[in-house]
């Protein structure tokens, strides 16, 4: 009688499952053992010839009971795996022989290791498997290189993927996935390339993967390779592919492209409408965008959160306040309302159309927040001029604990304080930034830059920009714009010519940079800048060409402003004031308007800045009547209520003409409260016309409001001395002395050669200083024997007529003006500038050298522009 026994296991297979897209790898190892016993014949047992050797019986048993052992412990970690245990089941594994293992069991314990984020137990399988003998390929190999890959040891993952022969296309499509995901989109191609070279055949996922890295490179030419390559495998027909196709060339700008593949799509899913609405917007067609939104809405395809997100984000650029608020409430009616990026999209579409109190109801009834609710409520904040409330919202949020603010937080924060002025403020965010560790965060340091610089605290700036260990031209730009605006013009153009040694200025940089070649009158250095910006096409950037127009007319260059003004193609209510307020420091008040109504005739209403020029335009000119014409309208016409600065302006008008008392009464009947430039215009009003007696009336008002102002006292002395009130202008020099103020000296200079020499009244260091007051004693004498005579009154000095007319040759305009002409070629122009209001004299002796030397002579003086010509001066008596 035979027996037969069989024992039979079997066959098992192992599946790899990654997160790939329509895919999954199938391994199978099949495991059958067949083992026969025969019973011999009764006759026959003891004989010695058996049809299976008694040793073979032994030996078979044996292996038997050695796959019943190994079959038990991979029976038992593959339950510790299925339960999720991998505690027992790596003490097992441990434990184990290299011989009582399987595949299927390292399989499944790395599995169990990919699912729990495992790093460190995953690595001991892989040393397991490695000393074991095992060899690392096929299902193990990538087993391995989804532990690591999951477990976010991209780097381990990678050696291993490298090592392992594979053409399985998931495996190469989760290393492009996984390369995406961290933004290091050149691993994503090259291994694209690879798989190609190596003959693998992509799927709909490899190429929507491989689509996106193409597009965020840039890469718009590998998208048009990579599109007929799609349609070659015949995937042009799958809704994954051609949707990433359209994202794609959205993203490199094919909006045509893009919009063809649209129309050819004959089965449109939601992601292929989602996906033009949303590139439409990405180009700045949001008005195209919402159309296929509404297309949707008629052709009955079901929206999905997505597309409301992306139909708000293109009614926040439009303005469109209505259209938003008609899809805030389709989000309510589809249960949206809890989504925090729907809440978060909707919080902006309200701050961007202008209404704040809706984005704070958003805000407020919001269940979950996050760092973008909070920043995008600080913004709306700050979009609206709140800027107290956006930083209270900042420290509330501080407060809290529970959100951590960003970067765009601490950006929005330092704007509102930069805006505000609020230094105090701003500097308790600089702590919070030091605290944090974030000063090195490019973004914020730049932020805190910029706020520092708008609160007028450069030396903090200053020390910010200097821990920039890697400065970009945002850095650069904006420490260039605040020593300008900060009236640092010197420290401007020295940081901008270091700024050159190791970085290509941009646009921005020019428009940074050329006001303070306009504030110290450097023309040439202005010219050099011009240049610059001309042969790198910068000169078409309108805020450049604005810049260039200011810088020209600060510079006295008013021919060459004139000529950049007309070349601008699209001019905009900058430009427009940038022109009225250059004719009016030169006097040509008539010029001005003239601009002024052209400005309208074109379209552009004027603001409240434009009237300040304008009105200054008259005050220079002396154009009484169309003043007031112009002070009139902004009420009538433009429904601005005047403010200060325009009062000001009248004020001034009215004293330059001789009204005095007019402008008393106007002061007296104004319907705010005047302030001690109002006063001051005034003041200055009665130094021109010598009227002491309203001045020291004038006076009072403005002690009395800016008490610390040097500037009100020496006028007020200058006005005595002028009087020969001697013992008055003692009191006040002695009053000036006991409050511990220091008066401004007067300084004049001149670019000659592209080198700037500063002069000082009295001064003798010059290395010219002897030639120079030869030059002027010269003048005097001329001016003597044709009738001229020195207006001793402006020397300002209680001594006899000879001291008061040495003070007077000594005065740093005249000083100035003598080294011109001296060192200028006698075709060129003589350009000088003074900190100071010019004096009469000086006004005198430029008319009498203008004329004698046959040399024009412009100077700049803290009011206006003098024009030196044949003996005239262009501001015809009003400066």
């Amino acid at each position: 009688m035979l027996i037969t026994m069989v024992k039979s296991i079997s066959e098992f297979s192992t599946y790899v499952t990654f997160n790939s897209h329509e895919n999954k790898a199938k391994y199978v190892i099949p495991s059958n053992y067949l083992i026969h016993f025969r019973k011999p014949s009764r006759t026959t047992l003891l004989s010695s010839n058996f049809d299976v050797p008694r040793c073979s019986i032994i030996v078979n048993a044996t292996t038997l009971l050695t796959d019943t052992v190994n079959n038990n412990v991979n029976t038992k970690i593959g339950k510790f795996c299925e339960v999720g245990n991998l505690r027992n089941a790596m003490e097992l594994l441990k434990k184990s022989k290299k011989s009582e293992l399987d595949l299927n069991t390292y399989c499944s314990i790395l599995q169990l290791c990919a699912e729990n984020k495992c790093s460190k137990e995953g690595k001991m399988v892989h040393s397991i498997i490695s000393s074991n003998g095992v060899p690392i390929e096929g299902v193990l190999g990538a087993k391995l290189v989804f532990m690591y890959v999951s477990c976010g040891d991209l780097r381990e993952g990678r050696k291993i993927f490298d090592q392992i022969l594979n053409d399985k296309v998931f495996l190469w499509n989760l290393m492009m996935s996984e390369y995406a995901k961290i933004g290091d989109y050149s691993q994503s191609i090259y291994l694209f390339k690879k798989m190609q070279r190596l003959g693998i055949e992509g799927n709909s996922y490899t190429f929507s993967c491989i689509l996106k890295c193409f597009a965020a490179s840039g890469k718009a030419g590998q998208c048009k390779r990579i599109h007929g390559y799609i349609y070659k495998l015949g995937l042009g027909s799958y809704n994954t592919v051609v949707n990433s196709l359209i994202s794609a060339y959205f993203k490199c700008g094919g909006v045509d492209s893009a919009h063809q593949l649209f129309d050819e799509l004959s089965d449109r899913d939601v992601v292929s409408w989602n996906s033009m609405i949303s590139g439409c917007v990405m180009n700045g067609v949001s008005h195209t965008g919402l159309e296929f939104f509404i297309q949707m809405l008629v052709l009955r395809v079901g929206v999905d959160l997505a597309t409301l997100v992306n139909a708000l984000v293109a009614c926040a650029n439009i303005g469109s306040l209505s259209l938003g608020r008609a899809l805030h409430a389709q989000g309510v009616k589809a249960c949206f309302s809890r989504e925090v990026m729907f809440n978060n999209t909707l919080l902006d579409m309200y701050s961007k159309c202008g209404n704040l109190e809706g984005a704070i109801q958003v805000f407020e009834k919001m269940g979950q927040t996050t760092v973008v609710s909070w920043t995008s409520t600080i913004a709306a904040y700050v979009r609206e001029g709140q800027y107290d409330d956006a930083i209270r919202l900042f420290y509330e949020m501080e407060s809290q604990g529970i959100i951590r603010p960003d970067i765009y937080t601490l950006t929005s924060v330092l704007h509102a304080c930069a805006c505000s002025n609020s230094l105090d403020k701003g500097r308790d965010v600089h702590n919070y930034i030091r605290k944090n560790n974030l000063t090195t965060v490019l973004p914020v340091s730049n932020a805190l830059i910029d706020m520092y610089a708008k609160c007028g605290s450069m030396e903090e700036a200053h020390s910010v920009f200097s821990q920039v260990q890697v400065k970009d031209i945002v850095s650069w730009n904006t420490m260039i714009g605040g020593y300008s605006r900060n009236s640092l013009p010197n420290e401007a153009l020295k940081l901008f010519a270091e700024m050159q040694q190791g970085l290509r200025p941009d646009g921005i940089t020019m428009a940074c940079v050329l006001p303070a070649c306009g504030s110290v009158a450097a023309l040439e250095r202005g010219r050099e800048i011009h240049g610059h910006a001309l042969r790198n096409d910068y000169s078409s950037d309108l805020h450049v060409a604005n810049a260039l127009v200011d810088m020209y007319a600060k510079c006295g260059s008013l021919v060459q402003a004139q000529a950049l003004f007309d070349m601008i193609p699209r001019k905009d209510l900058i430009s427009w004031t940038v022109m009225i307020g250059g004719y009016g420091m030169h006097g040509f008040g008539n010029e001005a308007i003239s601009t002024f109504e052209k400005m309208r005739t074109a379209g552009i209403e004027p603001d409240e800045i434009s009237f300040t020029s304008i009105l200054y335009a008259c005050s220079h000119s002396g154009l009484l009547n169309e003043g007031w014409e112009l002070f009139n309208s902004m009420k009538s016409q433009s429904n601005f209520e005047p403010k200060l600065e325009h009062y000001a302006c009248m004020v001034d008008l009215l004293a330059r003409t001789g009204n005095l008392s007019k402008a008393y009464s106007f002061i007296k009947t104004m319907p705010i409260k005047p302030d001690a430039t109002v006063w001051g215009a005034l003041l200055c009003g009665c130094r021109i016309h010598r009227d002491v007696e309203l001045a020291e009336k004038v006076a009072e008002h403005v002690f009395e409001l800016e008490p610390e102002n040097t500037g009100y006292y020496v006028l007020l002395a200058n006005i005595y001395a002028e009087a020969e009130k001697w013992e008055e202008v003692k009191k006040l020099r002695e009053k000036i002395g006991k409050r511990g103020l220091r008066k401004s000296p007067g300084s004049s200079w001149i670019e000659v050669k592209g080198k700037f020499s500063v002069f000082v009244a009295g001064d003798t260091s010059h290395p010219q200083a002897k030639m120079i007051n030869s030059l002027l004693k010269e003048f005097r004498m001329k001016m003597k024997t044709e009738g001229y005579s020195p207006k001793m009154r402006y020397a300002l000095i209680n001594a006899d007529d000879m001291v008061k007319e040495v003070v007077l040759c000594g005065h740093s305009e005249k000083l100035a003006m003598a080294f011109g002409i001296l060192n200028l070629p006698p075709w060129r122009t003589i350009r000088v500038t003074k900190n100071l209001r010019v004096c009469g004299d000086c006004h005198e002796m430029a008319k009498f050298m203008s004329k004698t030397t046959e040399r024009e002579i412009i100077l700049r003086d803290s009011n206006r522009f003098h024009h030196f010509k044949d003996g005239l001066c262009s501001c015809n008596g009003f400066w």
